[in-house]
């Protein structure tokens, strides 16, 4: 009988912890909790839905794990369609990750638009416990070790939401609870809620790049009226109620790297038409070419060198990257070659890591508010 009538059968590296077989994945606590995430998570928001080939996304997969990605982030939206990530996922892990559950941090969020149905959006407790059930059931798993609330929502009470991942917490479909796009005043509402619920929130997930720094600060404004809560940046906000922090886009979207710095490539966010098309102005690219210049001085691509700044902060456990390719992949695990920076680089990066208006999530943030 001809070998290709047999599975391709998977195990996993038997170095994958082991820092001389390549760069060491360090393994970092999520703030006051047990749970250690590694320093880079892979995500699957993007290049693992029905319009990807299943045997390049399950190639990117095995490398993953092979190179101490334990943590793998979903979401019930992602695709496209909506739901295909996490089918896709499902199929692979059944073939490839069974034997190693217990060695993987698997997470997935609800509260963006799923469906057009009056349950298919928001932080209600029927959408988030609902929503929740089926992405289990496209993964095929008994649970997530931690589910999101995945943006905050104006129509529906806090309490309820808070209370929601309290039950999913407390039913054992998930392990950790956490929250994404959150101000930091409504992130220390929600983990007060959460902590007298007695199901405190481990984790948040923002939006953070060097174009898009907001969950740095600033200060706060001088107006009087304004509590000083209200000036807190979210990253000392996690930090002061036990939160560990995971980064998301912090290639923001792909214009840290070098696909744009001669022209935009018909395979890219802004190529496929994913991208707002603002996003990519002549300030913008002069910014991009100015820190691959730096990136290049230091002997990194501009991918890991904004890798390696957003982990500058002792406060992000993690950063959350995507790739459409073992060899994108690949070059975004080589951050870990050079995770330090000298005052000096950092004086000299600032001039152009500026906010640069591309934080397309600030309306969920601001939902609120």
């Amino acid at each position: 009988m001809s070998s290709a009538h047999y599975p391709n059968v998977y195990r996993a590296a038997d170095d994958r912890y082991e820092p001389e077989a390549h760069s060491p994945m360090p393994y970092n606590r999520c703030g006051d909790s047990g749970l250690k995430l590694p320093a880079i998570t892979l995500g699957l928001w993007h290049n693992f839905g029905g319009d990807r080939p299943l045997e390049t996304q399950r190639a990117i997969l095995r490398r993953a794990f092979d190179r101490g990605v334990t943590h793998f982030d979903l979401a019930n939206n992602y695709g496209p369609p909506p739901g295909s990530a996490e089918s896709n996922f499902g199929r692979i892990f059944a073939q490839d990750f069974r034997p190693y559950r217990e060695e993987m941090v698997i997470s997935s969020k609800a509260g963006w638009y799923m469906n057009s149905s009056p349950y298919g959006f928001g932080g209600s407790r029927k959408y988030l416990v609902g929503s929740l059930d089926a992405s289990l059931k496209r993964m095929g798993l008994d649970y997530v070790d931690i589910f999101y609330h995945h943006r905050p929502d104006p129509d529906t009470p806090l309490e309820e939401t808070m209370s929601a991942l309290d039950h999913i917490a407390r039913s054992g479909r998930a392990l950790y609870v956490g929250i994404s796009s959150y101000s930091p005043e409504l992130t220390r509402q929600a983990q007060s809620i959460a902590r007298d619920l007695g199901t405190p929130l481990t984790i948040m997930q923002p939006s953070y790049s060097m174009f898009n720094r907001w969950i740095e600060g600033p200060d706060g404004p001088t107006d009087p009226s304004v509590s000083p809560a209200a000036k807190t940046s979210l990253l000392k906000t996690c930090a002061e109620n036990g939160m560990g922090v995971i980064a998301f886009s912090v290639l923001a979207q792909g214009l840290l790297t070098s696909k744009y710095l001669n022209g935009i490539p018909e395979n890219s966010c802004l190529g496929n038409h994913k991208m707002n098309s603002t996003f990519l102005n002549d300030d913008t690219l002069e910014g991009i070419r100015a820190l691959n210049a730096i990136a290049e001085e230091r002997g990194q691509s501009l991918a890991q060198m904004a890798i390696a700044w957003a982990l500058r902060r002792p406060e992000v456990t993690s950063a959350l990257i995507g790739a459409s390719s073992v060899e994108q992949l690949d070059d975004s695990l080589g951050a870990l070659d050079n995770l330090s920076f000298t005052d000096e680089e950092l004086r000299t990066i600032d001039r152009y890591a500026v906010d640069r208006n591309i934080n397309q999530w600030q309306v969920a943030t601001d939902s609120r508010d």
